[in-house]
């Protein structure tokens, strides 16, 4: 297990400070345990929204870290821009670019005009080699598990070359082990949410999530499973407050000041931040092709979120079935400022809800935003309604 001074001493300190040094250490923009991993010799694979497949760069010997943007200006990165862009694709350029994340390869995926463009952007600015991951824009098809898979070896081949390091069956069955492991733990937390969400405030949940994008898995895991461990333990009482489910996280990310807000209004028992690190719902099954175990979970062991197109997966009818599973009272539909695949979802979850008898609260955020008093006066108005209507 690789020590963390980020972390120092959680396993001996109260749970409140746990917490607190995840939330520190979730909102330091200079990225800490990245740059510990990498000043100690390891390499670092940086992926962009929405889902990557992580144990690839795992096996290899790499820390994969989720670039979800930071609560920062773009100072460098607006020249590399145009104007009409979410916040999300500037600030995560702006990380590399200000020196506060050092990448040996990135990677990203086309699920917006911007996003596609991301790759070829990193490319001109930085000598490390930058790649897209194409995922397969119809899940319907027979042969999309066969193309996913050739597309995972062919992105293999570019991690080996950056990691020196072979990824063979056998180390890919372990990290695809190790992050099986997290998939059950994310779903400990999600569950624990939705049956005692008193326990453990919104933002600290929030961090929680985060922090597997930003450590190697196996400290991840350990630090997790001792969390839920401990948080049955605490002295919080039950309050009357709204159960609501939050949808429009699923790329761009709400500043941990917005979520906690959140939190002091409502109960947020489910929701679709950082989807991608527990985008697959279910465990890897062991197979003598990894790759291809992989590929078919994509397809077949999947949530749903606006940038994967399935047929069998509706999305407005995926959100009612978060919804039901949660036993929210209402929703939060929310998009990050000129997130168009987010925005054009609004139309039909709102629709299906209307139609449901769900209510419901329409508003944006952006991932640097610091006044939050119009959010907090909407929230506060809504569930009054909600409260005493």
């Amino acid at each position: 297990m690789r020590p963390f001074p980020e972390l120092e001493d959680w396993q001996a300190a109260p749970l409140d400070e746990v917490l607190l040094q995840c939330r520190d250490l979730v909102e330091d923009p200079e990225l800490p345990s990245v740059k510990r991993f990498r000043d100690e010799g390891g390499k670092v694979l940086g992926h962009f929204q929405v889902y990557f497949p992580e144990e690839l760069a795992h096996a290899a010997g790499m820390l994969p870290v989720k670039l979800r943007g930071a609560p920062i200006d773009p100072d460098h990165a607006e020249s590399r821009f145009g104007s009409y862009l979410c916040s999300i694709i500037k600030t995560s350029l702006e990380l590399a670019l200000n020196g506060s994340l050092k990448l040996d390869l990135f990677v990203s995926h086309p699920i917006c005009d911007a996003a596609r463009n991301l790759s070829a952007i990193f490319s001109r600015n930085f000598e490390h080699p930058s790649q897209i991951l194409y995922l397969p824009q119809n899940a319907n098809s027979s042969h999309t598990v066969t193309y996913l898979r050739g597309e995972y070896a062919r992105l293999c081949a570019d991690v080996e070359a950056v990691a020196g390091r072979a990824i063979t069956p056998g180390a890919l069955a372990r990290s695809i082990e190790v992050f099986n492991e997290s998939r059950r733990l994310l779903r400990r937390l999600y569950d624990l949410k939705r049956s005692r969400p008193w326990l453990l405030a919104a933002e600290d949940a929030y961090s929680l999530v985060a922090l597997a994008g930003l450590l190697p898995r196996e400290t991840h895991n350990e630090l997790l499973a001792w969390v839920l461990d401990r948080l049955p333990e605490r002295d919080a009482k039950r309050e009357d407050r709204v159960r609501v489910v939050f949808e429009g996280g699923f790329c761009e990310q709400p500043p941990l000041d917005l979520v906690r807000a959140l939190g002091r209004a409502c109960y947020v028992v489910d929701d679709d931040w950082l989807i991608g690190l527990r985008y697959l719902v279910e465990d890897v099954p062991a197979t003598d092709d990894p790759l291809l175990a992989l590929a078919e979970a994509y397809i077949e062991r999947s949530s749903y979120s606006p940038v994967q197109h399935d047929l069998r997966k509706p999305k407005e009818d995926m959100l009612l079935q978060r919804v039901r599973g949660a036993e929210a009272g209402a929703v939060i539909i929310a998009a990050a400022k000129m997130c168009e695949p987010g925005l054009e979802e609004q139309v039909a979850y709102t629709r299906a809800l209307e139609e449901a008898g769900v209510p419901f609260l329409v508003t944006e955020f952006e991932e640097n935003m610091t006044s939050f008093t119009g959010v907090e006066l909407q929230l506060e108005t809504f569930v009054e309604n909600l409260l005493f209507a």
